[in-house]
């Protein structure tokens, strides 16, 4: 009977893994190099490190940017559009809105369906979702038969009004898949069930475009995973912080997009709940990127859609803000300055200082010139690191600007921290949100050692580094459970809004959602069920997901209760509301969880070798050189104080504790570091 709940996830340069043992509470974690040409190689890996069998588990889940790589490399499959006559065109003409209106080099978002592959259908339904002209058998057989003979593999189908009847285009499926039995076929009310018929199309065209990659991945995987012995179903993380089937991702790939990420938001729930601190800024610092959300009143910020590229997309999803800025990021010469990133050198060659064949500095190089990295004990020892690379690499760049190799090293570490504080700034200031009324959550392989650095930019007092910290985003995913989302349209004012009728919609959906997470497994007593609205005020064009209870419906002032509500998020949302401006409903939403049992939240087992046993050494902060405590985290019991400067070390992280601040481990394993510098 296995008895360990794994979770993986895959960064650009490390993949990490965290294994939950169920029998006494205790983790296990890996760190392996993430393998760019096929992930699936790091993946099982880190498992044959992790497991002595497959057998020993009882539940895995898998954190991908498979799919998401794909869109941004532009990899994916060639797409057949199948679009209703009359409306060709609607993916191509998009929208006339310009982010940036003074932007003379702006361009439209490139299609990934060109126009030659977009094919007119004859076939309409009205706005009541009811036919008006019959579908044509004979236009779908001939667009079926076109992508046969051009190798076409990925069909989307978006039809006018089928998020209020499906009818047509579950019949285009049909015939699709007679004439072409090995197509993916993505439907545009399975993708985004919502109006507005570009977001519609543009979220199952990248639906359609990913389809295949991620399907040949995860196949590729259970495949191998099923030869190692596991019996158990695969669950991949959702981009809304939920977790779905294998089976379900390969339906719904677009789901999956940011699904590593996601983790760390969940994660960061997880610490609001343990630590009952509702409002936390996540970071997490890899070897590829920084990514930045925000957990508010202990919840994920999450919204209804979104843009990748300035491709819009219709479908729940955490806010995660991402820039170009980790270890492996690469620091140049550019216009006679010091630029840090986004390129980075990631998993191959990696930074000078892994002996893969990168010569140019990294901010890992940085860190390890200045003495906050122990060479000997990167990976906890699995790795070792070459100083006098590092050291070359930062040295070559420091003679070209003229500067000492060491004030060059800091250098690299201040320019990078300043993008990050700016990034962390475009989720907060520039949101109305002041930084110092959270606390940071710093994760990833390089998160804690800039966290008390950004910190102290943002003039926030706190950092909270939780237990093994480089695979915290694969510990999230432990603490989530499955969930779908379903969503119909309801187009009524608030105060002309039939009671009866919503109920009735919710309903509907709620058990769509059990009937979907029945199929996955999941018993009628471990579903829970959750409501929105999505309202707005009268004339506007968008709209703001309100939390609803449902008993809410039998009261006789539920339209005043839900406007008072939808006021108060406005009023959060865009910094003022008008109470006195008629309201609207837009559409109603269920969201269906599915509890399949989480790890719990205990310190990690020793998993330190004896033999790592240095009480200091000299580490370099603000160009002088101090001689700081170094500890090793497992050895520090709650309680236990550490004053700055000081590093404690752990396999998957370090962390770094500047002059001025102070690190204490309290009764979770937590280390909560305090800047010490403006207290009175």
């Amino acid at each position: 009977m296995g008895h360990l709940r794994v979770a993986m996830d895959i960064g650009g340069t490390f993949t990490d893994l965290v294994a939950f043992d169920e029998r006494d509470g205790s983790y296990v974690t890996r760190k392996v190099s993430t393998t760019p040409a096929d992930l699936t190689e790091g993946v099982l890996e880190g498992l044959d490190q992790l497991l002595d069998s497959a057998d020993d588990i009882s539940f895995i889940v898998h954190g991908t940017t498979q799919g998401l790589n794909a869109f941004l490399q532009r990899r994916g499959e060639r797409v057949l559009l199948l679009a209703t006559r009359g409306a060709r065109d609607v993916y191509h003409i998009a929208r006339g809105a310009r982010h940036e209106l003074y932007d003379l080099h702006y361009r439209k978002p490139q299609p990934l369906v060109r126009r030659r592959d977009t094919i007119a259908i004859t076939g309409r339904l009205d706005y009541r979702g009811e036919e008006v002209e019959p579908l044509s058998e004979a236009e779908l057989r001939a667009a079926a038969g076109q992508a046969r003979d051009e190798g076409i593999k990925a069909f989307a189908v978006a039809f006018l009004f089928s998020y209020l009847n499906p009818v047509h285009e579950l019949e285009a499926e049909r015939i699709i898949l007679e004439e072409f039995p090995e197509a993916s076929v993505s439907l545009s009310h399975r993708a985004a069930r919502e109006w507005r018929e570009y977001e519609r199309t543009s979220s199952t065209v990248l639906n359609a475009y990913i389809a295949p990659v991620v399907e040949r991945y995860l196949d590729r995987l259970q495949r191998s995973m099923t030869e190692r012995g596991l019996t158990v179903p695969l669950h991949v993380m959702q981009s809304s912080g939920g977790i779905l089937t294998a089976q379900t991702a390969r339906e719904q790939p677009i789901q999956t997009l940011l699904s590593g990420p996601a983790g760390g938001a969940m994660g960061g729930a997880a610490v609001a709940e343990i630590l009952s601190r509702p409002n936390l800024l996540c970071v997490d610092m890899g070897g590829t990127s920084f990514d930045m959300s925000l957990i508010v009143d202990g919840q994920p910020d999450t919204v209804q859609e979104t843009e990748l590229e300035g491709l819009p997309l219709l479908m729940p999803i955490v806010k995660i803000h991402t820039i170009g800025a980790g270890g492996g990021s690469l620091a140049y010469l550019e216009a006679g300055g010091l630029r840090v990133g986004p390129e980075s050198a990631g998993a191959q060659p990696g930074p000078a200082c892994y002996r893969r064949g990168g010569t140019q500095p990294t901010v890992t190089d940085a860190n390890l010139v200045l003495g906050r990295i122990d060479p000997a004990f990167f990976l906890g020892g699995a790795m070792q690191l070459d100083v006098e690379a590092a050291h070359a690499a930062v040295a070559s760049l420091a003679a070209k600007l003229g500067m000492e190799p060491l004030e060059l090293a800091e250098g690299i570490l201040d320019v990078v921290n300043a993008k990050m504080a700016q990034a962390i700034r475009t989720i907060t200031v520039e949101q109305g949100i002041a930084p110092a009324d959270f606390a940071i959550v710093a994760f990833g392989g390089a998160g804690a050692m800039h966290a008390a650095f950004l910190a102290e930019e943002l003039e926030i007092p706190e950092v909270i580094v939780p237990v093994f910290p480089g695979s915290f985003s694969a510990w999230g995913m432990l603490r989530t459970k499955l969930r779908h989302d379903f969503t119909t349209p309801y187009y009524k004012a608030a105060t002309e809004a039939d009671r009866a009728e919503m109920k009735r919609l919710l309903d509907e959906l709620a058990d769509e959602g059990r009937r979907a997470l029945r199929s996955e497994g999941v018993a009628e007593d471990k579903v829970e069920v959750t409501s929105l609205v999505d309202m707005r005020y009268v004339a506007q064009e968008f709209s703001l997901p309100v939390p609803l209870d449902s008993s809410e419906l039998d009261d006789p002032n539920f339209a005043a209760i839900v406007a008072e509500r939808f006021h108060q998020a406005y009023d959060a949302r865009y910094g003022h509301a008008n109470p006195s401006a008629p309201v609207e409903f837009v559409s109603v939403r269920a969201t269906t969880y599915g509890d399949l049992g989480r790890a719990e939240a205990k310190r990690l087992n020793g998993a330190q070798p004896d033999s790592h046993d240095a009480s200091s050494r000299k580490v370099i902060f603000a160009r002088a050189e101090h001689e700081a405590a170094v500890a090793v985290r497992d050895s520090l019991a709650p309680g236990a104080s550490l004053a700055g400067p000081a590093i404690v070390e752990e396999p998957t992280a370090t962390t770094v504790v500047p002059p001025g601040w102070v690190a204490t481990v309290d009764e979770h394993g937590f280390l909560v570091l305090r800047n010490q510098k403006d207290r009175r």
